[in-house]
């Protein structure tokens, strides 16, 4: 059996695809690549939610998703919206890489130091930027990871705050000046993993060989949690959501919440489970979130976005 995987074509898109067919090989399965360039990749000067944050990584590989042209699509969890399209499903999740935020610079890096510039257009980051380190600057630094940090370099900005997974899976562990508390920063949801899309007409011995070779079964539980928070929020890429779930001794904790731009205000919980219950006690956390400011928030969000 062959499966054909689509990608988007970044270094760090590619890793992951290459992972995926690392995994498929060890169950006996062929495979082969093909590379897609996305909405997100072609328009770089501006930030995703100027773009419109609906499908900005995932449109064009879901086409040929669609027609047939590729049979499974790998994707970065948290780049993937919280409703899918009509027709596709995602059927597995890779084990989570470490979920945390980190700097990467070229130089060493004091948080506390004026003048400091970071570059980043993560509205969650923003936002955590505005309640803990209000003085420090920021810039949009779009691209691929490679290019983000010859811009850097360049001196667009001092340090890229950036996944932690991202930047150990592209070997830049030694320009790592900062790890972020995921505690105090709370991740964007699905962080660290990856994501198999399929059409839902892909053949059912495809899916099965696909999930037995990729799906990590704490990671996807973790996942359903962050998702289901993320889906009853509404939140895209532009909104700042977090969510973590992590599991211990059959426990599924999930911490989450929303925090306003201005980094004001913020309205979090953390809800528990047994890991059975995971899309259960994502829905519970949202609806604590709405229904004490969180609504509010959102609605406030999306007036800015809008002016």
């Amino acid at each position: 059996m062959s499966i054909k995987i689509g990608t988007r074509g970044s270094k760090l898109a590619l890793w992951q695809a290459y992972h995926v067919q690392d995994l498929l090989k060890a169950h006996g399965a062929e495979s082969e690549i093909v590379t897609i360039e996305t909405k997100g990749d072609k328009v770089l000067d501006v930030t995703i939610a100027k773009i419109g944050s609906k499908g900005v990584f995932t449109e064009e590989i879901e086409e040929q998703l669609r027609d047939g042209r590729i049979d499974i699509a790998v994707h970065s969890a948290k780049d993937m919206q919280s409703t899918l399209p009509e027709g596709f499903e995602l059927i597995a999740f890779g084990e989570r890489e470490k979920s945390h935020d980190v700097l990467v610079s070229h130089q060493s890096i004091d948080l506390k130091q004026k003048n400091l510039v970071l570059g980043t257009s993560s509205t969650r980051r923003l936002a955590f930027l505005q309640k803990y380190y209000p003085h420090i600057k920021t810039v949009p630094v779009r691209g691929n990871l490679q290019t983000r940090i010859q811009k850097m370099k360049d001196g667009a900005c001092d340090a890229l705050w950036l996944a932690y997974a991202g930047a150990h899976r592209m070997a830049f562990d030694d320009m790592i000046v900062h790890e972020f508390d995921p505690v105090q920063f709370v991740p964007a949801v699905g962080q660290g993993s990856i994501a198999i899309e399929v059409n839902q007409s892909l053949e059912q011995s495809k899916k099965d060989l696909v999930r037995k070779a990729v799906n990590h079964e704490p990671s996807e539980k973790c996942l359903l949690a962050e998702r289901a928070f993320l889906k009853k929020m509404d939140g895209g890429c532009s909104i700042p959501v977090f969510g973590l779930a992590t599991i211990e001794n059959e426990v599924l904790s999930l911490s989450g919440g929303i925090i306003s731009l201005d980094g004001q205000t913020t309205i979090e919980k953390t809800c528990c489970s047994t890991t059975n219950a995971a899309q259960k006690v994502g829905e519970t956390l949202a609806d604590f979130v709405l229904e004490n400011g969180g609504r509010e928030i959102l609605e406030d969000i999306r007036k800015q976005q809008a002016e």
